[in-house]
C-alpha cells in the first residue's frame, strides 16, 4: 500500500524499524581548565598552564590507556545531558556548559563495533576541580597540553601530567565552519580516536579565544586585567603588548572599587564582566 494513502498511526503501526543497522552513540567530553603555578619570586607572576581532563581507563578496550571523558547515550536523556552526565561520574567536576565540537563516526574509530560520537568541550574553573576515578575510569588527572605544527606540515599533540608524557603525530584534513579536521597518524597511546577529538576542540577554542566573551569563563567573577591577558595568552601561545590588550579588551569589562589582598604583593584593581 502507498504509504501516502495510511494515517500516520497506521504506518508507524507498520514499519520496520529492524531493517536498517543501528550505531551505538556516544559523548566525549574535551574539558580545558587553566592552571597557576605560583612563582618562587613574589615579584613575579604565577605561570598559567592549559590544561586537559584525562581518565585512565579501567576496562578493555584501551585497558590502561589515557582517554577522554564519556560513554554512551541512554534512552531517556540527550546529548548534552549525557555528557553532562559522564564527566560528572567519570571525574568529579560538572561544567557549566558544553560547547558542541563535531559528530566524529569513522566506521572503525572503535574496535567494540559501529560506535558514533558527538564530541563537546567544556571550560571548567580551576576552583571547581575534583577529579576522580570512576565508571570505566581508574584514575582521573589534569594533564599539560601542547600543540604545535612542525615543518613537515603534521602537528604534534604533547599531553604531560608528572613523568607521564602521550605524543600522537596528527595531520590536518580540513576547516568547515570554524572546525578543524586531522587524520591520526600515531595515537601515543591515546584511546580510540581521541587525540584527532582534542586536536579539533583545541583549535576551536583557539578560534572562539579570539572573541574576549569566552576568556570570562576561565575566570572569577572579579579578575585584574593582567589575569584575564593571561588567559588569552595560554590558550594561543602567544604574547600581547599590554597596552594592546587593555584597550581591545576595555569595552567587554567594568572596573570595581575593589584591589587584589596578599602579602608581597602590589594590590591590582580588580574588574568584572560587563
Amino acid at each position: 500500500m502507498n504509504n501516502r494513502n495510511q494515517s500516520e498511526g497506521e504506518y508507524l503501526s507498520s514499519y520496520d524499524f529492524s531493517k536498517y543497522e543501528k550505531p551505538s552513540v556516544t559523548t566525549d567530553i574535551v574539558a580545558f581548565m587553566i592552571r597557576s603555578e605560583e612563582n618562587e619570586n613574589y615579584k613575579m607572576d604565577s605561570k598559567n598552564r592549559l590544561s586537559i581532563l584525562l581518565v585512565k581507563r579501567a576496562v578493555h578496550p584501551f585497558l590502561g590507556n589515557w582517554a577522554l571523558p564519556g560513554g554512551f547515550l541512554r534512552p531517556d536523556e540527550t546529548m548534552e545531558r549525557c555528557a553532562f552526565r559522564e564527566i560528572t561520574e567519570e571525574a568529579g567536576v560538572t561544567p557549566t556548559a558544553l560547547m558542541p565540537i563535531g559528530v566524529f563516526s569513522e566506521p572503525k574509530r572503535d574496535p567494540r563495533g559501529w560506535i558514533i560520537s558527538n564530541a563537546y568541550a567544556s571550560i571548567i574553573s580551576e576552583e571547581s576541580v575534583k577529579q576522580v576515578g570512576g565508571d570505566d575510569a581508574s584514575d582521573a588527572q589534569w594533564f599539560d597540553i601542547d600543540f604545535a605544527k612542525e615543518e613537515d606540515g603534521s602537528s604534534i599533540l604533547t599531553l604531560s601530567y608528572e613523568d607521564i608524557k602521550l605524543q600522537a603525530v596528527l595531520r590536518e584534513e580540513g576547516t568547515k565552519f570554524g572546525r578543524t579536521s586531522f587524520r591520526i597518524e600515531q595515537s601515543g597511546g591515546i584511546a580510540f580516536d581521541h587525540a584527532g577529538i582534542i586536536a579539533t576542540a583545541l583549535t576551536a577554542l583557539r578560534e572562539v579565544a579570539r572573541n574576549y566573551e569566552t576568556l570570562f569563563d576561565f575566570l572569577p567573577e572579579r579578575f585584574t586585567l593582567s589575569a584575564l591577558q593571561r588567559v588569552q595568552e595560554t590558550i594561543l601561545n602567544i604574547q600581547i603588548l599590554p597596552a594592546n590588550f587593555r584597550r581591545k579588551v576595555s569595552e567587554y569589562v567594568v572596573e570595581t572599587d575593589e584591589y587584589t589582598q596578599g602579602a608581597g604583593h602590589r594590590p591590582a584593581k580588580l574588574y568584572r564582566k560587563k
